[in-house]
């Protein structure tokens, strides 16, 4: 087939798993995409006509077998501005998160605006792929509550319309890089706990601080790398912890490039997330994958991509449990690492995942062409 995935957002792991599939893929893959520059909130609203325009300047798209477009795109309008060209054209949309039931940083009120472009997008859509079977589940238990909001016409039977065309393709993600250190790289001999996602409300960074006080407060030595994005370096709670940990950080602030990027996630002997939303969990693998273990809250994506075997030595409940589990791994890291965290993130590869995605986009296009 020939498969046109529409990028409205093309940066970080909406990036990945487009490039990553267009290389694996047996199929003929062309990726349009606009860069992430613009602002999540223009590309939901405006890349809608500016794909218009750019597949009208290029009639060798026109005859795709199908179009795989992201969540970013208010799909209605497009295939509206384009249906004279592409009406007769399958789509598929992959959800890399959805805005419907994304937390909000304190004091900020919901714009319907944009969940209402992820809904009739999916209602335009002739299927819906999720990267987590959580993220389906949330999204789907969310949504009768926004028509809901509204006086009349509400048309609740949608919402089933929208479930029964639903899947999960968990992301495809290249971890060759990762794994090609199979040895852990030396330190002084004190454990090295990693942070590798942004510094944001919805990653709670204070409370991986607050345990590391813990661990302080009870005299277990530790190191720390935090590599995460930082969105404002003078945030005062960034500030302060930055000072009192200097002592035991060995790296503070974004990697400057990919093997940089790598290479701290191979000093590290064990992954923390303290998240309240998380659709999947790419950074999460890749430290899995150079070898660290993970200690994980029990809950959005992380029970799902951690074997149920593997729960009770990876997943805390509470603040107090994320404490004793990492005293606990940190007491018996050469014990945990032989369960071999690095074949978890290795069913997620792309050389694991590239077969389902085929033969999902192909199943679109076989049922669109039999309706």
């Amino acid at each position: 087939m020939h498969i046109v995935w529409l990028d409205a957002f093309h940066g970080g792991s909406h990036a990945a798993v487009a490039q990553g599939f267009a290389q694996h893929s047996r199929h003929q893959v062309s990726i349009v995409a606009l860069p992430i520059d613009g602002g999540w909130r223009w590309r939901m609203r405006g890349a809608a006509v500016s794909f218009a325009r750019m597949l009208r300047e290029r009639p060798e798209l026109w005859a795709a077998d199908l179009i795989v477009a992201t969540d970013m795109l208010d799909l209605a309008t497009f295939m509206g501005l384009m249906r004279d060209r592409l009406g007769a054209t399958p789509v598929a949309v992959y959800m890399h998160e959805n805005q419907l039931t994304y937390p909000l940083p304190p004091g900020r009120k919901l714009d319907l605006a944009f969940p209402w472009i992820n809904y009739t997008t999916a209602l335009a859509a002739d299927a819906l792929f999720f990267n987590s079977a959580f993220h389906r589940r949330s999204f789907l238990q969310a949504l009768p509550g926004l028509p809901g909001r509204f006086h009349d016409y509400q048309e609740p039977e949608l919402v089933a319309t929208i479930e029964r065309k639903t899947a999960i393709l968990h992301p495809g993600l290249a971890l060759g890089p990762f794994e090609q250190t199979t040895e852990r790289t030396q330190t002084d001999g004190a454990p090295v706990l990693l942070w590798n996602s942004r510094w944001e409300y919805d990653k709670a960074p204070e409370a991986f601080f607050m345990a590391l006080q813990q661990l302080e407060a009870r005299q277990i030595d530790f190191r720390v790398i935090v590599a995460g994005e930082h969105i404002d370096p003078n945030e005062p709670h960034f500030v302060a912890a930055r000072e009192w940990l200097a002592p035991r950080c060995l790296w503070w602030g974004y990697a400057p490039d990919a093997a940089a990027y790598r290479a701290l996630l191979q000093q590290a002997d064990i992954v923390v997330s303290t998240a309240v939303q998380e659709f999947f969990g790419i950074a999460v693998l890749e430290a899995l994958a150079a070898g660290c273990i993970p200690v994980l809250p029990r809950r959005l994506s992380y029970p799902e991509i951690i074997p149920e075997e593997l729960h009770h030595l990876c997943l805390y409940d509470d603040q107090a449990s994320l404490v004793e589990r990492l005293v606990e791994s940190i007491g018996n890291l050469a014990a945990i690492r032989q369960h071999q965290f690095r074949a978890v993130a290795a069913r997620f590869g792309w050389e694991q995942q590239i077969g389902q995605y085929d033969a999902a986009f192909e199943q679109v296009a076989a049922d669109h062409a039999h309706d």
